[in-house]
């Protein structure tokens, strides 16, 4: 047999095979196919993917067992939420309940309270579910222990590296890639970066530029306590008082105070492209974003090549890294409804699609066997940045633990407070050192003010 033909012979098998699970005693029937409403978040290129492959389920596997997914609505993340939360509180002219939606166990705790979600653990046997990665797998479980959100792509953060800038930074400076493991080499090369580019126009003075900025100072404090072997965050409240939290302090203020930092409301994407810094770490699913070129003031343009980076760890810590990303909740219906819902999420997880979808997005993957496959044949992304990222989260994948954040209601706001407070504090720390003032004793006084 022709290998081609071989191997779409395998698919089709792969596919029954993942059709066939335990049906809760359901019954589908393909002469009179059952029509699942999807709502997701995703644009662009994932939009894109996503479309081709609900596409080729309703095509294939879908249309032999009786299943139409149908995608009724495409709207942002936190568009959606607001819309969730109304089904969830029974709001007049609330959109009715979508069979299939892309959710956070934080939204989906607010609709589970109210019986709109379907618990899927009876639609899943032991075996299927210890292929995914077990940290994924219990982010989805709520207070009860029972399974509501189902991962079908996660995200965690990393180091992005702007290679060509940093090349020069290197060769001048001999600070080198190595160093930026650690958070505490990141702040080190941070101040002597800001040092160098000062020292490059002598007639002007502290016209330095920032070498770094996080998308998340909270994460950056919630993973940092868990790599020291603290923890950040406590229901209500945040553990500023944490002996390890001062290893945290001394990371962030500092070099932000002396120039090695950006600090921003908007993403690092945006000044990687600019040239206005030369590192960062946020999501995987932002890699999309940084592009391959840098577009400087006066409008000249510059190719350049990132490299991808674990995400730091603090000297002498774990790794340990985040893990977030919204899975698919499924809604309470019919017997049938539900367990065509499981058949289309066990299909799309199934590697041969699931690694089709990060391959095309900077999401990871949700299985082992697709972190297997993604190691084994290496280039399956057309992107040679998703394709360094999904490299990198490999590695990570085998080396490093991950936490969650929790599920509270609180939570959001919690960590917006401190995401805000942290900039102001550097911001306006900046400000009296440029006015002459101590930097040492500019951060041991915002220290003190911040923890109260």
């Amino acid at each position: 047999m022709h290998k081609k033909s071989l191997a779409a012979l395998l698919c089709a098998l792969i596919s029954v095979c993942i059709l066939c699970g335990c049906t809760g005693g359901a019954k589908l029937d393909p002469k009179n196919p059952l029509t699942i409403t999807l709502w997701h978040n995703y644009g662009g290129q994932m939009q894109k993917t996503m479309d081709e492959l609900v596409d080729e389920f309703n095509m294939g596997p879908g249309r032999e067992q009786g299943i139409v997914v149908s995608v009724t609505s495409i709207s942002a993340m936190k568009e959606q939420e607001e819309k969730l939360a109304l089904i969830a509180a029974g709001a007049p002219g609330a959109e009715d309940m979508p069979d299939i939606v892309t959710a956070y166990p934080g939204t989906a705790l607010l609709l589970s309270a109210r019986g709109l979600l379907a618990a899927l653990d009876a639609y899943f046997t032991q075996d299927e579910l210890s292929a995914y990665v077990p940290q994924f797998i219990e982010e989805g479980r709520l207070s009860d222990g029972r399974l509501y959100v189902f991962p079908i792509a996660k995200s965690s953060e990393v180091l992005y590296l702007n290679q060509t800038l940093f090349d020069r930074f290197s060769a001048a400076t001999g600070v080198t890639v190595g160093s930026l493991a650690t958070f505490e080499g990141i702040a080190e090369a941070a101040v002597k970066y800001y040092e160098w580019t000062d020292s490059q126009t002598p007639d002007v003075a502290g016209d330095g530029k920032a070498f770094y900025t996080a998308d998340s100072w909270f994460n950056i404090a919630q993973v940092g306590l868990a790599q020291l072997g603290g923890e950040f965050v406590e229901p209500e409240r945040l553990r500023l008082d944490a002996p390890e939290y001062q290893r945290i302090w001394d990371f962030c203020l500092p070099p932000a105070l002396s120039g090695g930092y950006a600090v921003i409301d908007g993403y690092s994407s945006d000044l990687s492209k600019t040239g206005d810094i030369v590192c960062s770490t946020g999501s995987t699913a932002g890699i999309l974003f940084y592009g391959d070129r840098i577009t400087y003031p006066d409008n000249t343009v510059e190719q350049i090549d990132y490299s991808i980076l674990p995400y730091p760890v603090f000297a002498g810590g774990e790794k340990v890294a985040i893990q977030r990303g919204a899975g698919m909740a499924v809604a309470a219906s019919t017997p049938e409804k539900e367990y065509a819902a499981t058949l289309f999420l066990k299909w799309f997880t199934d590697p041969a699609q699931n690694i089709r979808f990060v391959s095309s997005t900077g999401y990871l993957p949700v299985t082992n066997r697709a972190y297997a496959e993604i190691m084994e044949r290496g280039g399956s992304a057309e992107n040679p940045n998703i394709e360094k990222l999904l490299q990198t989260a490999i590695g990570m994948h085998s080396e490093y633990s991950f936490i969650t954040a929790p599920n509270y209601e609180s939570f959001t706001e919690i960590s917006k407070e401190y995401e805000k407070s942290l900039k102001k504090a550097m911001q306006s720390g900046r400000q009296r050192v440029q006015s002459g003032e101590d930097p040492a004793e500019v951060s041991r006084a915002l220290r003190e003010g911040f923890i109260g």
